[in-house]
Order: C-alpha cells, then sequence, then structure tokens
C-alpha cells in the first residue's frame, strides 16, 4: 500500500483503495487544475475543520497519476513520468469509494466525493446520489438527505424504484411526515415506478413504530388490492404493534391473515407473538404455541426461549422458568447473558438467592456466558439477605475467572463489609486503587456510618468531598439529612438544609419536614416555610406529600392536632 496513506484509516475505506489498481504503484501526487470547469455547489453543508485528513486523502485518491501498465520496454526516463497524465475515474470508481466511505460511517467523505464528481465531467447518477442519501440517513441528517433528493431532481437526475423507496423511509421512519409519504407514492405510481412491496413495507414500518396500527393495517389491505404480495417484513411490524399495546385478538387475526395470502409465519414471527403473550401473562397459549410449533412448520430457537423465560421471571414464575430453561438446555439451545442475568434476578427476589448463587457457580459447566452483571446481581441479593461470607466467596470467584469488578462490585462489597460492622475493612477498600469510587460509594457509607455511630470516623470521606474529588448529589442531602433526624440532631439538620449551596434544595428540605412533624416540631416548620417564602421559593409537590405522610403516620389527623395541621397547610399554600 502506499506509504502516503495514513494507518488510522478505517478499513472499508482501505480495502477500497487496494481494489483500485490504479493506486497500487502510485507515484508523488499532485493535484489537478479543476478551475476551468464549471462547479455545481452541494446544498448540503459539512464541516472542513472536522475531516482534514480525510479531505488530503481524497485529493491523493482521486488526482494521483495514472501509473503507466507494465511493459518489457525500457524504464522511461524522469522527465517523461513527471508528465504522465492524470488519471480520470469513471462513475465505478467513485460509486465503490462512496459505498466504502458510506459504510465506514464517513458521510463527510461521501460529500466530498460528490462533490469532486460535480467538478469534473463525470457526473452523479441515481445510484451516487442515493448512497449520498443513505450516509445521511445514517448519520441522522434525515433533512440534509430530504434535500439531497431535491437536489438530485434539480441537476436533472430521475429517480428510480430504489431512491424513492428511501425517499418513503425518510419521510416516514425518520421525519414523521406520513403526508408526504403517501404523496411520494402516489408521485412513483404516475411517473411510471409502481411502488413494490419493499415500498409498501417500508410505510408500515413507519406508521408502526408511530403507534399508528390501524392505519397500517389500511396499507396491507391496499396492497392486496393492488395485487402486490405483502411478506414477513410487511407483515411483522404490525403484529409487534398489536403485540406491544396488549391487542392479541388482532395479533392472531393477523396470523390467520398471513398463512391465507400464503405468507407462511417464521420463527421470528412467532417469537413475537410469544413475547406480546407473556406481556398479557397467557403463558398457557405461549406453552400451547411452542408445542405446536412443529405442526406449524416452524422451529423454536433460543431467543423463543429466552422471551419465554423472561416472560415468566416477570411473573415471579421461577420455578416455571427453571424447568423451561432445562428444556432448552436439553434441545441444546442457551440463554444470552442478559436474559440469564434476568433470571438470575428473579430468582434473588424471590428470596431464592441459593438457587441464583447455584446457578452463577454451575454457569462455566452449562457453557453460559456470564458478565460482571451476572455477578452483582447475586451479589446483591446476597447483601440485602446479610450474608457476608457469601458475598466475599462469589467476590472471590469472579476474580479467579478473570472478570474485572467495576465500581458497582467495590459498591456493593463496601455495604456487605458495614452491615456486618467491619467498618476497618470498608475504609480500607474504600481507600484502595482498585477502583474509583463515585457518589453512590459515597452515600453508601455515609448511612451506614452514620446508621452504627460512627460519624467521626466519615472524617476521610468527607475530605475527599470538600477536596471536589467526589460532587454531592441529591440523595446525599437526603442521607445525611436522614441519619442526622433518626439519631434526634434535628437543629443540625435544620442547619445543614440552610447550608447546602443555592439554599434549601425541596428533596432534601420535604424530607426535614417530615422529621421535624414526627418529632413534634411543628413551629421549626412553620419557621422553615417563612424562610423559603422570604427567598421567593416555591414549595415543592414533595414537600407537601411528606408532610401529609408524617401528620398520618403521627396520627394527628384524628384527632385534636388537626388545627395545626390546617394552619401549617394554610401556610404553604399562603392561606391567612
Amino acid at each position: 500500500m502506499p506509504s502516503w496513506i495514513p494507518r488510522p484509516l478505517s478499513t472499508a475505506i482501505r480495502t477500497a483503495i487496494r481494489t483500485l489498481d490504479c493506486f497500487l504503484d502510485a507515484i508523488p501526487h499532485r493535484r489537478r487544475n479543476l478551475r476551468h470547469l464549471p462547479r455545481r455547489h452541494c446544498t448540503i453543508s459539512f464541516t472542513d475543520a472536522d475531516d482534514d485528513d480525510d479531505d488530503d486523502l481524497l485529493f491523493q485518491i482521486l488526482n494521483s497519476p495514472k501509473p503507466l501498465p507494465p511493459s518489457s520496454t525500457p524504464p522511461v526516463s524522469a522527465t517523461d513520468s513527471v508528465a504522465a497524465a492524470p488519471l480520470d475515474l469513471d462513475q465505478h470508481d467513485y460509486l465503490r469509494l462512496m459505498k466504502a466511505l458510506s459504510l465506514s460511517g464517513n458521510v463527510h467523505g461521501v460529500l466530498r466525493v460528490l462533490r469532486r464528481m460535480k467538478q469534473t465531467d463525470c457526473h452523479p447518477n441515481v445510484q451516487c446520489y442515493t448512497i449520498v442519501m443513505k450516509a445521511l440517513v445514517s448519520a441522522g441528517r434525515a433533512t440534509d438527505a430530504e434535500k439531497m433528493f431535491d437536489e438530485m431532481l434539480g441537476s436533472g437526475v430521475s429517480p428510480d424504484l430504489l431512491a424513492y423507496t428511501l425517499l418513503v423511509k425518510i419521510y416516514s421512519c425518520h421525519l414523521g411526515k406520513f403526508d408526504e409519504a403517501y404523496e411520494v407514492m402516489t408521485w412513483m405510481a404516475r411517473c411510471g415506478c409502481e411502488p413494490d412491496v419493499v415500498t409498501y413495507s417500508t410505510l408500515v414500518q413507519g406508521l408502526c413504530s408511530a403507534g399508528r396500527v390501524d392505519e397500517a393495517w389500511d396499507v396491507l389491505h391496499r396492497m392486496l388490492d393492488r395485487r402486490c404480495a405483502p411478506n414477513l417484513h410487511t407483515y411483522t411490524p404490525i403484529l409487534e404493534a398489536y403485540c406491544s399495546q396488549g391487542r392479541m385478538k388482532e395479533a392472531r387475526k393477523l396470523m390467520e391473515s398471513m398463512r391465507a395470502t400464503g405468507c407462511q409465519p417464521d420463527t421470528i414471527t412467532y417469537n413475537v407473538l410469544i413475547q406480546g403473550l407473556c406481556k398479557a401473562g397467557n403463558f398457557d397459549e405461549a406453552e400451547r404455541v411452542i408445542e405446536e410449533s412443529n405442526l406449524n412448520g416452524w422451529i423454536p430457537d433460543a431467543i423463543t426461549y429466552s422471551t419465554y423465560i423472561v416472560g415468566l421471571c416477570r411473573m415471579g414464575k421461577t420455578e416455571e422458568a427453571l424447568r423451561l430453561l432445562g428444556a432448552m438446555l436439553e434441545k441444546g439451545l442457551k440463554p444470552t447473558t442478559v436474559d440469564l442475568n434476568i433470571l438470575l434476578d428473579c430468582l434473588g427476589q424471590e428470596s431464592d438467592f441459593w438457587k441464583s448463587k447455584q446457578l452463577l457457580e454451575n454457569c462455566s459447566e452449562l457453557g453460559f456466558e456470564v458478565d460482571i452483571v451476572s455477578y452483582n446481581t447475586v451479589m446483591s441479593r446476597l447483601c440485602d439477605m446479610g450474608k457476608l461470607f457469601s458475598v466475599l466467596k462469589v467476590f472471590a470467584d469472579l476474580l479467579k475467572k478473570g472478570i474485572e469488578p467495576d465500581t458497582q462490585s467495590f459498591n456493593i462489597l463496601i455495604a456487605t463489609l458495614c452491615r456486618a460492622g467491619k467498618f476497618r475493612l470498608a475504609e480500607i477498600v474504600f481507600r484502595s486503587k482498585a477502583f474509583v469510587a463515585d457518589i453512590v460509594t459515597c452515600n453508601i457509607m455515609i448511612h451506614e456510618f452514620y446508621e452504627a455511630g460512627k460519624v467521626k470516623e466519615l472524617g476521610f470521606l468527607f475530605a475527599d468531598m470538600d477536596m471536589g474529588k467526589i460532587a454531592p448529589d441529591i440523595i446525599t442531602y437526603n442521607t445525611l439529612v436522614d441519619c442526622l433526624c433518626r439519631k434526634g440532631k434535628i437543629f443540625e439538620a435544620i442547619n445543614f438544609v440552610r447550608s447546602v449551596e443555592g439554599g434549601y434544595p425541596p428533596v432534601p428540605v420535604a424530607h426535614l419536614t417530615y422529621w421535624l412533624i414526627r418529632s413534634g416540631n411543628n413551629g421549626e416548620v412553620l419557621r422553615l416555610i417563612e424562610e423559603m417564602s422570604g427567598r421567593g421559593m416555591v414549595l415543592d409537590g414533595q414537600i407537601f406529600d411528606l408532610l401529609i405522610k408524617a401528620f398520618c403516620r403521627k396520627g394527628c389527623c384524628n384527632s385534636t392536632d388537626i388545627s395545626k395541621v390546617c394552619l401549617i397547610l394554610n401556610k404553604m399554600l399562603g392561606i391567612g
């Protein structure tokens, strides 16, 4: 490969360059003088500064002199080499380069190639414009892709079926302009370019994604009226929409319509149906659909069973989920790591943490792929159950298997150590360089140390926060308020809320008022409300919620203290 091609270049572009034989033996390049050619500007803007290296590369590719073909004649002189004719690329060369740039996600490069084409006698054709439009859509620039279509028309290039279909996709799937999408399809028919099944399926996909499933059904009927046979790509988005909306009756009707039109549902279609049945809690029918798979000509795959298992887990049916996992393994299928994590989490929530731990330990033997989320899920449940030894064992196990723990792993470990009274070990882990502590780590330690009455031992933590290494969040403030109030340090909590940067954050204030009412300090609540009103602050709805909850828990609403409740609420509402 020529030495001037930069090494970081993406594989797709490097491959494209290698395929152009004329560049294999490139000699020092020079730019062609293009000023004498008429210049037609591209209406799509891009930033040159973003791709200066790519711009230089394109100049080198597009303006390299053509190497002489091999021959048996003596080498030409240096003078003759300098006079070598510059390279003239045809549309095929430009198309290949544009496709390579588009596949690598370099939309700026694609636009530059288009601009170079317009500066030469090799004018872009419909395929060139279509590639540019696709690149713009992939880059999230659907509006620019629409403008590119208009530019193509302005250049006298007639769209083909693919270009029209892409425009329908832009309008229906990206811009939500369905009226324009319908107009394009009408325009196509008038121009003698009849929409095909891909065009209709694209419109159906856009309508279903926008929740306009009934309208998509009408498009399906229009296809049948025009003798355009729908395929699986047409039916599946409608089925997904019905299932997501819980309209299982319509979903079954659609499946019958598919068979009637000769479009046999495949495994993907049935997976969508099973997901809808599980979401609706209709597990008996989901089981029946799987059992009748042989009769209906489809084979359940790993996604089929994983979808069913996840549905059972979310409904708390762990025993059925484990049974189905066994049936899945008997067929030589394995769940994905994500589905396995959901099952582990479900087992933990059902207090079957031993089954969860046992399943995790057997994953290697079963050939399951696990990740750090799998271990964190199990450790979190064991931590909630106060199983210190089990958490340490699982933590050691993940290290032995070469899985790198993340910050959440260490947070679970620190919480477990604190709840087991191992505060010194928790501090050692926090101070270690094995991980980067975050604000969640700090909140855990503040809560656990305060609960254990070890406030003075938190100096190291507050020092890091004061130095700006870790910025406190709203949960930090809430935790401090709750901990201070639980220890009876009401006035310290009040002063803390007043001292927070910005003053009186709504959620900590709501927590503070809750504890003030619970402790009978109604006067402090009124004083706090007056201070906030004096600053022009609006009382947050959460303050009302927790205040009313505190009154109810204290029993004020069923006693003579109801007058105090009314006084405080009227003060908060600005009445009286």
